[in-house]
């Protein structure tokens, strides 16, 4: 009943043009005159209308790639990626978990994911949105916002730059998958990312993301445009605090309450297609360039200059994991390689807009030792973060924050900041605040979410022993990854 509602409510938004009185209008960029006031056209048939600000077709073009990159990174790369991490018996089930978020994220997105996120902030705190959105009412497809937009003016739809953040939401509770794998009932797993998404990614993207028009719309004066952690200076240019950090964090938490898979420590656990998960990290690696490129909002010169850092920091994060491997185990390692590369994109993305090539590399460098490093404490402490979300997203994402606080340059992007290493010692404490208020969030709110989620649910939200000795496929998708006679 509540979707019908808002579906019914978002079929009543079907302007053509847009009065000076239209809700719509304190959202969104109008041509102005010398006296900023609205210029006004008038149709045939005497209705007065506010002409848009103009579109640049470029960077509509941009922007609407960069969000079908980041949206192949989920169902594709991702689902690839774990899948073949995973064992045979549960690799229906891994990739089902990273498919289906694709789409009960992007719904839930729609219907008030976006507007808790993105939307004029609830009372001015920069906490998080109001439901002023809900539906995507008052975000038009025709018009710019009048506060997302790249450093060369609002020059994109309101629509392209929210389903551009959509993939960003859909992608973060899909990585939680990494930790819970193998272990977690499919209809738990639906509702929980349902409720992850809400009260721990829409928190977290507001704090750092959140932008808006003066003064909160003109509905809080003395606003200061931002989320909490926009006004105190953290920056993250694509997601490191609020999708890895969040995530693998998260994660960890999860994969500690769930408990360990039967045998673990006992019996192999090997993955059991390396073929997929080298596909799969390569599909992450082509898509993140949207990922990171795409968040400079345009087609502008932030673009390539995080497009040039990711590429750089991520083949020398692969490159450093295989000869840490090498050196640790005699052996190079394949998947070690895949994963060294995942470390790499993940340290990457706070700071890919605001970093040179040469601070690129070290950050590759750290990030793939730091990550390397966790994954073998965690192993050590027989942690069951079964595809090491923790250990790669986690770890990396907490990295790549502190590192942007280091090696950070406003000559990137304008709206950035020096880092400590440029005479500013200040970002880098910006940054951790940043950082570990979203990890310590995140963290005590996943433990509150899987708690009352085990109490209510029938059975417990874990797959009993016999399934999980079975397999997932088929106890709970009546599936096999592999038919073979």
């Amino acid at each position: 009943m509540a979707v019908a509602f808002l579906v019914v409510l978002g079929l009543s938004q079907y302007a053509f043009a847009y009065a000076p009185d239209d809700p719509a209008v304190p959202y969104h960029c109008w041509q102005t005159n010398e006296d900023e006031s609205f210029v006004i056209e008038t149709d045939e048939e005497g209705n007065q209308n506010l002409v848009p600000c103009e579109i640049n077709a470029g960077d509509n073009a941009w922007m609407l790639t960069s969000s079908a990159l980041v949206l192949m990174m989920t169902p594709a790369g991702l689902a690839m990626f774990y899948g073949g991490l995973a064992r045979q018996k549960n690799a229906v089930n891994t990739l089902h978990m990273t498919f289906i978020t694709t789409g009960v994220i992007a719904i839930q997105y729609v219907l008030w994911g976006y507007s808790l996120a993105f939307g004029p902030d609830a009372g001015g705190y920069g906490f998080i949105g109001t439901l002023d959105w809900v539906g995507l009412q008052n975000v038009l497809h025709d018009v710019p916002s009048n506060a997302y937009g790249g450093i060369t003016g609002y020059t994109i739809p309101h629509a392209t730059y929210m389903i551009f953040q959509m993939m960003f939401a859909i992608i973060t509770p899909a990585l939680i998958v990494a930790s819970l794998a193998e272990r977690m009932k499919f209809s738990a797993f639906i509702i929980f990312i349902v409720i992850w998404a809400t009260f721990v990614y829409d928190f977290a993207a507001h704090w750092t993301w959140q932008i808006t028009a003066a003064d909160n719309y003109g509905m809080t004066p003395g606003y200061c445009g931002f989320g909490w952690g926009g006004c105190l200076g953290a920056l993250d240019f694509a997601g490191g605090t609020v999708i890895h950090i969040t995530s693998g964090w998260s994660g960890l938490v999860i994969a500690l309450m769930l408990g360990r898979r039967l045998g673990y420590g006992k019996i192999p656990m090997e993955p059991h297609n390396v073929s997929l998960v080298v596909l799969g990290a390569a599909l992450l690696w082509t898509g993140w360039f949207g990922f990171n490129a795409g968040s400079a909002a345009a087609a502008a010169t932030n673009a390539t200059s995080a497009f040039v850092a990711t590429q750089i920091a991520t083949g020398m994060a692969a490159v450093t994991w295989a000869l840490v491997s090498w050196a640790h185990t005699g052996r190079p390692s394949t998947v070690g390689a895949a994963s060294g590369a995942v470390a790499g994109l993940v340290a990457i993305t706070p700071a890919s807009g605001f970093v040179s090539p040469m601070a690129a590399i070290v950050i590759g460098i750290a990030a793939s030792i730091a990550c390397y490093a966790a994954v073998a404490f965690k192993n050590k402490r027989k942690w069951d973060d079964a595809l090491d979300t923790w250990g790669v997203h986690g770890v990396g994402g907490l990295a790549g924050a502190l590192l942007t606080g280091i090696f950070a340059e406003k000559r990137f992007t304008p709206w950035g900041d020096q880092g400590l290493a440029f005479g500013n010692p200040a970002q880098l404490y910006e940054n951790a605040v940043g950082a570990f208020a979203a990890l310590a969030w995140a963290m005590g709110v996943t433990a509150a979410i899987i708690k009352i989620m085990d109490m209510v649910w029938p059975g417990g939200i874990r797959v009993t022993p016999k399934e999980e000795e079975v397999g997932l496929d088929l106890s709970q998708h009546g599936e096999r990854a592999y038919v073979t006679e």
